[in-house]
C-alpha cells in the first residue's frame, strides 16, 4: 500500500489550509476523514497496480522487491485486500457527499485507466499523473465546501507534471538500456527531451506561484503572501538538484523524508504562510 507516498494525499487539505480555515474544528476533521479516505483508496490502486505490473517489476532493482513481485504475497489475498480497502474508501468519501465520492470514484477510474492503458501513451502518461493530484486537491475543496483558488489549481498541476517528468527522467537513468524492456513507454522519452521540458515546467511553476500570491482573492486579503515565493523557488531549484547530483528524482517522498535542506525549507514555507495567513490583518 505504500505508505511512504501517502503524503501525496496532503494536498487535500490544501483547500482547508488557503482560505484560512484550518482552525475550524468541524472542517479540519472533515478534511483528515477524507485525508485517511484518500490514503486507504490510493493505497487500494497501489496494490492494484502492483498485481498487474508483477512480471515487469521484476526485472527492475527495486521493485522487485514488492511483495506480490517478490511473490511473498499471494495474488489472490492482493486482490481481496484492493477490493475490500477500495470498496471501504469509496464508501467513506460517498459518506461525506455525492460530490467528494464521484471526484473519489473519478481519480480511482482514472488511475486504473493509467495503470491498464494510458501509462502507455507518451505524454498522456504524465499528464494523467497530474491530473490525479489535481483531483486530489479539488476533493479536499469539495469536501468542506469551499473555493479553491484556480491559481492554486493551476500551481497544482504544474507541480505535478515537475515532479511526473522527473520520475520518467530518473528511471531512464536507474534502468539505462534495459528501461523500455521495463516500461516501454521510456523508449519515447530521451533524457534532452525531459530536461527541456522541465526546464520550462520549472519556470511556469515559480511565474505561477508568483501570480497567485499577489493577483488571486487570497492574496488580496494577504498581500504578504508573496514573500512565500523564494521558498517555492528554493524548493524547485533543490529538487533539480537532487535529480541531478543524488538520482532522488524518482521518489519525491523519499527527497522529502530524507534530505534535510528540503525539510527545512517546506517548514519555513508552511510557518511563514501560516503567519501571513492566520495572524497577518490588512
Amino acid at each position: 500500500m505504500r505508505p511512504r507516498q501517502w503524503s501525496k494525499n496532503l494536498l487535500l487539505f490544501a483547500g482547508l489550509v488557503f482560505t484560512g480555515n484550518i482552525l475550524n474544528a468541524p472542517l479540519l476533521v472533515r478534511s483528515i476523514a477524507g485525508f485517511a479516505c484518500f490514503c486507504l483508496l490510493s493505497g487500494a490502486l497501489y496494490i492494484v497496480n502492483d498485481i498487474l505490473d508483477a512480471p515487469r517489476d521484476r526485472l527492475h532493482p527495486l521493485k522487485r522487491l514488492r511483495p506480490v513481485a517478490a511473490e511473498t504475497l499471494p495474488v489472490g489475498t492482493a486482490w481481496f485486500g484492493a477490493a475490500t480497502i477500495g470498496a471501504a474508501a469509496l464508501a467513506g468519501c460517498f459518506a461525506m457527499g455525492a460530490l467528494p465520492g464521484l471526484i473519489a470514484l473519478a481519480y480511482a477510474l482514472l488511475s486504473l485507466a493509467y495503470t491498464l492503458w494510458l501509462k502507455h501513451v507518451v505524454l498522456v502518461d504524465v499528464f494523467v499523473i497530474a491530473f490525479g493530484f489535481v483531483l486530489r486537491a479539488i476533493a479536499g475543496a469539495v469536501m468542506i465546501s469551499v473555493k479553491i483558488s484556480a491559481w492554486l489549481l493551476l500551481c497544482t498541476t504544474l507541480l505535478a507534471l515537475f515532479l511526473g517528468l522527473a520520475k520518467r527522467r530518473q528511471e531512464i537513468v536507474l534502468l539505462s538500456e534495459d528501461a523500455a524492456g521495463h516500461r516501454r513507454i521510456l523508449e519515447e522519452y530521451s533524457l534532452a527531451w525531459i530536461d527541456q521540458m522541465l526546464s520550462a515546467i520549472t519556470a511556469a511553476t515559480i511565474v505561477s506561484y508568483a501570480l497567485y500570491t499577489f493577483n488571486s482573492e487570497t492574496a488580496s486579503q494577504h498581500p504578504l503572501l508573496m514573500a512565500t515565493t523564494p521558498f517555492v523557488m528554493y524548493g524547485l531549484f533543490r529538487y533539480l538538484y537532487l535529480m541531478h547530483r543524488k538520482s532522488m528524482g524518482g521518489s519525491p517522498e523519499a527527497a522529502l523524508l530524507e534530505d534535510r535542506p528540503l525539510q527545512i525549507n517546506i517548514l519555513l514555507w508552511i510557518a511563514v504562510s501560516a503567519l501571513i495567513l492566520y495572524f497577518n490583518h490588512p
